[in-house]
Order: C-alpha cells, then structure tokens, then sequence
C-alpha cells in the first residue's frame, strides 16, 4: 500500500461556530483520500475559557463518531500523540512524516490528528 501525506487544516483561524468547524472537517475527511492523505492534522485550538472550547469538544465528539461509523480509521487527542503512545506508533505505519510532525510529543492540546 502506497503510503499517502499528511495535511495540516486550521479550522479555527477565522473562529467558526463549532457547526462549521465540523462542517471544514467533514470536507477534509471526505476530500482527504483522493488528495492522497493518509493523515489530517486538525488545528482546532483549545479554547479561550482554559477549559477546552466548542470547537475542540464538538470536532472531537465528531470524529468519534465517524471512527465508530468506519469512515476514518482512527483520531488521535494531540495530548496524546506520544511515542510511547501504541496508537502513535500505528499511525507511524501508515503515515510515517508523522515522525517529523512539531507537536509530537508536546501534548497539545489544541490539536487531533486524523487517520484516514
């Protein structure tokens, strides 16, 4: 299997309402393969209250939702996007410019990466 790229989104630079937030990533995971992706790294912010924002919370309800629906194949919580993390050594497998990617293992928050 030819092994594909990984995009990187903002979706929270012009601050959308989560709705559309949901909607910029919809059309990246639907658009995503044929691009080539292989992975997304969703830039979603953490939220201005300290707490984590809408926009975080409803894109990561989201993305659970098309895991479990089989449309994606995984997403990982920046927090977590670790090596020592086995979900990030799989993600390493079928994406391996993850390896290089700025928020390895800074557990940011602000960020979900996407495995198509």
């Amino acid at each position: 299997m030819a092994q594909g790229y990984l995009k990187e989104v903002n979706i929270k630079s012009d601050l959308p309402t989560a709705a559309e937030a949901v909607r910029r990533i919809t059309y990246n995971i639907r658009n995503g393969k044929s691009w080539g992706c292989a992975a997304i790294k969703i830039i979603h912010g953490y939220g201005s209250s300290g707490k984590g924002g809408a926009i975080r919370r409803e894109a990561r309800r989201y993305l659970a939702e098309q895991k479990r629906k089989g449309l994606i194949r995984d997403f990982l919580p920046g927090e977590e996007f670790s090596i020592f993390s086995p979900a990030t050594l799989a993600a390493f497998a079928l994406c391996p410019e993850l390896r290089k990617d700025p928020d390895l293992e800074r557990s940011n928050n602000g960020v979900t990466i996407v495995l198509l």
